[in-house]
């Protein structure tokens, strides 16, 4: 083996090998890097690396060489945020499956009236059916069984499901004109999560992560908690997290309960941090010899990977480690918060994360498909969330966290007015609806205590301000200080932004 060893070592310092690392290091400083030292002091004066993150920083590293100063400079102030952000951190609470607008912030009493009748020719104007629903005679009305009231100063609609969330509506700004273009699950997660409903493109973390860099470098800008507490009707796929085509290290980390928390971060039995330590440096500079050979920014990701992984060996049971926490915080979140992997330990958890400054926190909770059985299968939904996300608005306040972030609430498309199989006076099922449903924001830069557009008396279409998901996303990036239109990615010839060639700023929910 030792021999082997000197073998490789010798063979890769060969005359034919030096000549070769001599003339591709000319090559590439005269070519990608002509204007690499300008590039380099322009980005110390704007300070990229610390306040713009890595769109700005691909600006300068890909278009150096080819690019006059003044063509340069253009180019990077492209990439710096245009409006002063208000948000510095996000979490996004993703109730999968699709969350019924009818059981929780869309009250149509007029309904009640209705109850049992077929859906009118002129409210559904022969508009697309899932397959599920379309063979059926008749599309009986159903109104919630349950009951709603008003809360807080700005006495806000909200089911009788949610009355924790109700304690904190004076902080919200509830959207009911959200609509989406995918009728089905996967297409439509997808399209909320990357704004495509193709799989492939990078999520929104991908793209924050992306363009504003990070303020924590023990943790990951973008970090994935899942409930395991969730009944798994429709499944979560990684992509939905996933970097797509930009850098792998923008990639969100899923943070799970139990012995590891991220996978694969632990040493091995019998090995020490001094030994991981020796093992990365060696790496390191062996991934350094092929990165001066080849250019793959692939391998300077590898290499910062390895780096983080080796300081998130103790930030992360630092940061999952809740024994410190007060009584009176498990007891604001409620009894599950004492349950390492539960919806309402992952609340807490977020919290922590946004403390340590991690910018984009995901939250997914599945179970909100309810084809039928509804009235049941939703209280308990609403009974394992409803506590801890009241709580996490009400512990972000009083922190003084929530006035630099941004926290969301929503699934991927809302129900139908109509049941779903029969209908009886205690149950009902209600099927996929993208035409209209709700979401909420709160926190940094919306208006609190706001509700915002309006659909029909069948909750089933828009009659005042709609808001599509790319509308959603051009709006989730200002907030953050990131002009949709401008932060993009080139990839296979094509310039590529989250929202596509879509979105616009709903101006009337900023505050």
């Amino acid at each position: 083996m030792q021999h082997h060893h000197h073998d490789e070592e010798f063979r890769l310092h060969t005359p034919e090998f030096n000549e070769l690392h001599r003339k591709l290091d000319r090559r590439r400083f005269l070519t990608q890097t002509s204007l690499g030292l300008g590039a380099l002091a322009v980005g110390s004066l704007f300070g990229l690396d610390k306040l713009y993150g890595s769109a700005a920083r691909q600006a300068t590293s890909q278009s150096a060489g080819a690019m006059s100063a003044g063509d340069l400079e253009s180019e990077i102030l492209k990439a710096l945020p245009h409006i002063a952000p208000k948000a510095k951190r996000v979490v996004y609470l993703f109730m999968a499956g699709g969350p019924s607008q009818f059981e929780t912030f869309d009250y149509k009493p007029k309904l009640v009236q209705m109850a049992g009748q077929n859906l009118p020719d002129s409210v559904r104007k022969g508009q697309r059916l899932t397959g599920m629903s379309a063979s059926q005679s008749v599309l009986p009305m159903a109104p919630s069984v349950y009951g709603f009231n008003q809360h807080g100063k700005t006495q806000t609609w909200v089911s009788e499901l949610l009355p924790y969330t109700a304690k904190v509506v004076d902080d919200l700004c509830i959207v009911r004109s959200i609509y989406s273009e995918a009728i089905n699950h996967d297409p439509a997660i997808t399209f909320f999560q990357t704004g495509n409903q193709l799989p492939g493109r990078p999520s929104i973390g991908s793209w924050v992560s992306y363009g504003l860099g990070t303020d924590n470098n023990n943790l990951p800008t973008f970090i994935v908690l899942v409930s395991k507490n969730a009944p798994k009707d429709q499944p979560l796929y990684a992509r939905l997290w996933g970097n797509g085509f930009l850098e792998s290290r923008h990639q969100g980390v899923q943070f799970r309960s139990g012995k590891d928390p991220v996978l694969f971060l632990n040493n091995p039995e019998g090995y020490d941090g001094h030994d991981r330590k020796e093992m990365l440096d060696y790496l390191s500079r062996l991934n350094q010899l092929q990165n001066d050979a080849y250019g793959d920014p692939e391998i300077n990701n590898r290499i910062a990977q390895y780096e983080m992984a080796f300081r998130m060996q103790t930030s992360v049971p630092d940061v999952m480690d809740t024994s410190e926490e007060p009584d009176e915080v498990f007891e604001l979140y409620g009894p599950d918060s004492r349950d390492p992997g539960t919806y309402a330990a992952n609340c807490l958890l977020a919290r922590k994360l946004l403390e340590k400054d991690v910018k984009f926190v995901q939250l997914y909770h599945q179970g909100w498909d309810q084809h039928g059985g509804l009235p049941k299968a939703i209280a308990q939904q609403c009974k394992a969330t409803d506590q801890a996300t009241g709580a996490l608005i009400m512990d972000l306040k009083r922190r003084g966290l929530l006035d630099d972030t941004l926290v969301i609430w929503g699934g991927e498309f809302g129900r139908t007015v109509y049941s779903q199989g029969k209908l009886s006076a205690t149950d009902y099922g209600r099927d996929h609806h993208p035409r209209c449903f709700t979401m909420w924001m709160a926190g940094a830069g919306v208006k609190s205590g706001i509700s915002y557009g309006e659909t029909d008396d069948f909750s089933y279409n828009i009659i005042k301000d709609p808001v599509h998901v790319h509308d959603f996303h051009a709006t989730l990036m200002h907030l953050m200080g990131v002009d949709h239109e401008r932060l993009t990615y080139k990839f296979q010839g094509r310039r590529f932004r989250l929202t596509d060639v879509h979105g616009k700023l709903v101006k009337d929910i900023l505050a």
